[in-house]
């Protein structure tokens, strides 16, 4: 499920290159060092801000053409821009989901013998196999 939300960007224009971020629908605020760090930091703070909500929470999305610079935290701060943020929020709840799962596996003994001899994580080797199968 992907969510698409209007965020204002405000360029301070200083020597670190801020962005400051504010996104309306959320009441939410954060910071980058240049744009591409801006809108990673908006996509995480809409990912944090949204991940553990059931679909029917999620907050609805104002029209972009209702949102106005004026109205952010910061638009005395510097030059201000509307623009829309899109979130894969399934992928981004994969990726916050990091508990493990014990599976029980088989494998020949001779192969385990060799795992352990060359100090090979076979659980980790497993990992990787199965997201290369799935193409995560």
């Amino acid at each position: 499920m992907t969510v698409i939300y209007p965020v204002i960007f405000t360029a301070t224009h200083d020597k670190k290159d801020t962005y400051l971020v504010y996104i309306p629908d959320m009441d939410g605020m954060t910071e980058g060092h240049g744009l591409e760090d801006a809108y990673h930091m908006a996509r995480d703070y809409m990912g944090c801000t949204l991940w553990n909500m059931n679909d029917e929470e999620l907050p609805q999305a104002s029209e972009m053409r209702k949102i106005h610079v004026s109205n952010s935290a910061f638009a005395e701060q510097g030059e201000s821009f509307v623009t829309l943020i899109d979130l894969d929020l399934t992928a981004y709840r994969r990726q916050m989901n990091k508990k493990s799962v014990r599976r029980n596996v088989s494998i020949p003994a001779w192969l385990n013998q060799a795992a352990e001899e060359a100090h090979i994580n076979v659980s980790r080797v497993l990992q990787e196999a199965l997201m290369e199968k799935l193409g995560v």
